[in-house]
């Protein structure tokens, strides 16, 4: 296979924050515009149902987030932006799958260990105690997302490396069972993905509900970014850059040369009251644009149905015949 296939998935989760943008959207989006790939990008619908049970939060959510990707110069022009539930070929590859993955493979998957350690660790009988078969069988979903477009590509961090090697690991014993039909990704490690920290100086997340929203209005960013937690050292005191959630977050939108000059500026000693106003002028500057058209984008629902339409219907032009291929191959076809 000549060409590169890169997919990327996007849990519809919450509200984008300025960590989703620098840490996955931003460059996700850059690689939108690389002609060289061919691109398939999907809302993980079905993915978010293992932990949002919340029907009108979940479609809230999948409009913010698609209309942020949007916003924010995804081009799907070149790319395949799809919803996952409007791919139902995704669904029967699931189950295709699911009956060729040993179960001791999915009970190494770390998510669902994770939850067991817990369970444990507070003392509860059963190792096994809020554990869904979604979460349980949630890399067998995921090995169908990427199988599915012949993925050659596939980025991710570090805490997803797991899933790829699942998925490759599925799609050999498919193989060896009934010929070369899967392509096998290849994992592609984002180390150059910035992780940002959040209010009270941890990563910025929703779980931890010290988050900035991508797109709140100018008068609420400025507020937001006021909140963000310093030390007691007074103005003309030199400071410490780096590890410090203003001169990170700072650092993560702009240039060389503005990075440098905040640099100097908080070892001159910067008052913090300076160097957040510094900071929320950079990053409202840098979202002015998108944040204009994300307004437009969520004024008018319609259009961002109308592209992941002609999304799914592109997708599907890939996912009706592979998997009418893969049915003749397992013999239910």
């Amino acid at each position: 296979m000549s060409k590169q296939t890169w997919l990327t998935g996007i849990t519809t989760s919450g509200t984008p924050h300025l960590g989703n943008y620098v840490g996955a959207i931003r460059p996700a989006v850059e690689a939108s515009h690389n002609h060289k790939h061919e691109g398939f990008y999907f809302l993980a619908d079905y993915h978010a149902l293992i932990k949002n049970q919340d029907p009108a939060g979940l479609r809230q959510s999948r409009l913010e987030i698609s209309a942020a990707w949007l916003a924010l110069g995804l081009d799907t022009e070149h790319v395949t932006f799809y919803r996952q539930s409007d791919i139902p070929e995704i669904q029967e590859l699931t189950w295709i799958l699911t009956c060729m993955t040993a179960k001791g493979l999915m009970n190494r998957a770390h998510a669902y260990k994770g939850v067991v350690q817990e369970n444990q660790e507070n003392g509860t009988t059963d190792p096994d105690k809020g554990i869904s078969m979604g979460l349980f069988s949630y890399p067998i979903l995921m090995s169908a997302d990427i199988l599915m477009f012949q993925a050659t590509h596939v980025p991710v961090g570090r805490d997803q490396i797991q899933h790829i090697e699942m998925a490759r690991d599925i799609a050999q014993r498919f193989n060896h069972h009934y010929g070369d039909h899967l392509v096998l990704p290849q994992v592609v490690v984002e180390e150059r993905a910035s992780v940002l920290q959040g209010l009270d100086g941890r990563k910025m997340s929703k779980s931890y509900g010290n988050t900035i929203p991508l797109f709140e209005t100018s008068k609420k960013l400025r507020k937001s970014i006021m909140k963000i937690k310093t030390n007691s050292q007074e103005p003309g005191e030199p400071k410490e850059p780096d590890g410090n959630t203003v001169f990170e977050i700072f650092r993560a939108f702009a240039s060389p040369e503005q990075s440098s000059d905040m640099r100097q500026a908080f070892v001159d000693g910067i008052g913090w009251g300076d160097a957040k106003q510094q900071l929320f002028e950079l990053v409202d500057a840098t979202l002015a644009e998108p944040r204009e058209r994300y307004v437009e984008l969520m004024a008018n629902t319609a259009q961002i149905d109308t592209i992941l339409a002609q999304g799914a219907q592109k997708a599907r032009e890939h996912s009706r015949p592979y998997l009418q291929q893969l049915r003749q191959a397992v013999g239910v076809e």
